[in-house]
């Protein structure tokens, strides 16, 4: 199993498959609007616009279960991103990464993957805010907050895991490998 055998929703509803990304590199990221980390958005749409010539594509995946950061609906929050941010990837209907009702796509990308640690300031913010919602957060897949990036070579298996507080450097780093 690898990427290309997932299908998602698109801000309209229709059914995406993913395998019609087969052949780029991808990064996969779970985003919100109200977050301190969603200037990221600025970060992302910069490395989209120098690496998509390259075969890259950034697929948005907007997420409200983390402290409801991405209240609004779908038109809400891409117009919220397109307006500050100016962002021109692909942007998908709003999802559930953990749990329950998490999409098929985020159950393998967490079942297949571990959590990375924090860093930077941030990690005095969000440890406690993480451990109080999973105490056994340091031992799991799950996603932890917003802003966790996947990378995902041409061939549609995951390389690498970035929780929010990594550089957007590092992350560059390893996108340009892959390509």
């Amino acid at each position: 199993m690898n990427v290309y055998d997932f299908k998602v929703k698109a801000q309209d509803g229709s059914e995406v498959a993913l395998s019609q990304y087969a052949g780029k590199v991808l990064l996969i990221v779970n985003t919100a609007t109200e977050c301190g980390f969603t200037p990221q958005y600025g970060d992302l749409q910069a490395l989209y616009e120098e690496l998509h010539d390259k075969g890259f594509e950034i697929l948005d995946f907007p997420c409200n279960q983390f402290e409801n950061q991405a209240p609004g609906d779908d038109a809400e929050i891409h117009a919220f991103c397109t307006g500050r941010f100016g962002i021109t990837f692909p942007q998908f209907s709003k999802v559930e990464v953990n749990g329950e009702n998490a999409i098929p796509l985020y159950k393998w990308l967490t079942a297949n993957t571990t959590f990375q640690g924090f860093s930077g300031p941030m990690e005095k913010v969000l440890t406690p805010i993480v451990e109080r919602m999973d105490k056994d957060y340091k031992n799991n897949g799950k996603i932890k907050w917003n802003f966790t990036k996947f990378v995902i070579d041409r061939k549609g298996d995951i390389v690498a895991r970035f929780e929010p507080t990594t550089d957007i450097k590092e992350v560059r780093k390893k996108i340009e490998e892959v390509l």
